[in-house]
């Protein structure tokens, strides 16, 4: 069996998404996700004048041989254009060796090691009453973890709030829109949220907060220590993580979780963090992490190190990601938690699949391969829509991390 055609598709069912759909001689066909929110036509080229052309005439079932080709075998390694046009081709590879053998992925990473992947939903609103509005509907939903994003008084916008509850989408304007932010009123209100929650609905449902890396190590340190109390499963994102050695400071002074990874791609973005332990959750994704070869590879280091899994699952990554995600996280021996925000209803039509969710789990289906395609016919019928994420600055002005 050899690839003989490597396609590109660029498709906007309410978003834009990166997809390439690789076809072999004897008709096998697989996808992989390529979507870099806010950048995908960077990697749409980089994917089509770089990468398709070394495709062809390859045989799909060497997975390792082909990962190595395209991450060894350049010069310019790693970034996310990169990681992210070789993650498709190998998510693309996978699918095709499921169909092959018969089977869906997880069987060929060793079968279950659980009989569903725990998901947690995104409840925001404006104000605490819309907030504990929101947590309730999720629980309706059967979720059994729930991330809180609440509005902050005296900001005109929050991060993870938006207008609609379901369907979150920060990538809004053909050019980047402008937020204003305030550390101050945000960690002198945060606590408060979270105290109501607790109060409205006990100890058991597990929460989650994402500071989105907005803070110093000292300002997520208190944050951290102001919700001990409320006992969440994970801070995320509480810092950037250019400077590792700023979770170290967090360590110190708080016992509440901490989850990062989604802009990492490769195992050496979080080899100190997962070493040292810095990091409880590791949440890098399949389509920015160098596909399932890569990431299964930082799961298992993760794992050595009481690291659990707790992968990105906004709604940037295509249902193809999410169906390759699943397959991981049900495999694996250190799952935690998948993020889960679903696709509209025009995005699920172009990409049908066989995931499903119920009860406040997911379950990747038992098709062989991923259990997820691409209909071209109705992908042409969204075209790419240019897309940005927003800017983030000060009240004073100053440019901060979005």
């Amino acid at each position: 069996m050899r690839i003989v055609e490597a396609r590109v598709i660029v498709t906007s069912p309410g978003r834009n998404f990166v997809t390439l759909k690789i076809v072999t001689d004897e008709g096998v066909t697989g996808v992989g996700d390529a979507t870099l929110n806010g950048r995908e036509l960077a990697v749409e080229a980089y994917l089509r004048e770089h990468v398709v052309p070394l495709l062809i005439g390859r045989d799909p079932a060497r997975i390792e041989d082909t990962w190595q080709y395209l991450y060894q075998g350049a010069y310019w390694r790693r970034g996310p254009v990169t990681m992210s046009a070789i993650a498709a081709v190998d998510t693309a590879l996978w699918d095709i060796k499921g169909k092959v053998a018969g089977l869906p992925v997880y069987q060929l990473l060793g079968g279950r090691s659980r009989e569903g992947v725990t998901v947690y939903g995104h409840a925001n609103g404006e104000t605490v009453t819309e907030v504990l509005a929101e947590v309730a509907r999720y629980l309706d939903l059967g979720y059994r973890a729930v991330r809180v994003q609440c509005g902050v008084p005296g900001l005109a916008n929050t991060y993870g709030v938006s207008a609609d509850k379901m369907f979150y989408e920060p990538a809004d304007s053909a050019l980047p829109t402008e937020a204003t932010w305030s550390t101050e009123r945000y960690l002198a209100h945060i606590p408060s949220v979270f105290a109501r929650v607790r109060d409205e609905f006990g100890p058991d449902l597990r929460l989650l907060h994402d500071a989105h890396h907005r803070l110093t190590p000292i300002e997520a340190a208190r944050l951290g220590s102001s919700l001990e109390p409320y006992a969440l499963t994970w801070l995320e994102d509480p810092v950037r993580a250019e400077l590792q050695e700023g979770f170290r400071l967090i360590r110190r002074h708080t016992t509440t979780p901490i989850a990062t990874g989604e802009v990492f791609n490769s195992v050496w973005d979080a080899s100190q963090l997962i070493s040292e332990q810095l990091i409880d959750y590791i949440r890098m994704t399949v389509v920015r992490a160098g596909g399932i070869s890569h990431l299964r590879r930082v799961f298992d280091f993760a794992a050595l190190h009481h690291v659990r899994s707790g992968s990105h699952g906004a709604t940037d990554l295509s249902p193809v990601c999410m169906a390759a995600a699943l397959h991981l996280d049900i495999s694996i021996p250190n799952f935690g938690l998948q993020e889960y925000m679903r696709h509209t209803p025009e995005t699920d039509a172009v990409f049908p699949h066989g995931y499903h969710y119920d009860g406040g789990y997911l379950h990747p289906g038992e098709a062989p391969g991923l259990g997820v395609d691409i209909d071209e016919e109705a992908a042409a019928r969204y075209p790419y829509s240019p897309a940005y994420l927003p800017v983030n600055r000060l009240e004073d002005g100053s440019i901060h991390p979005w």
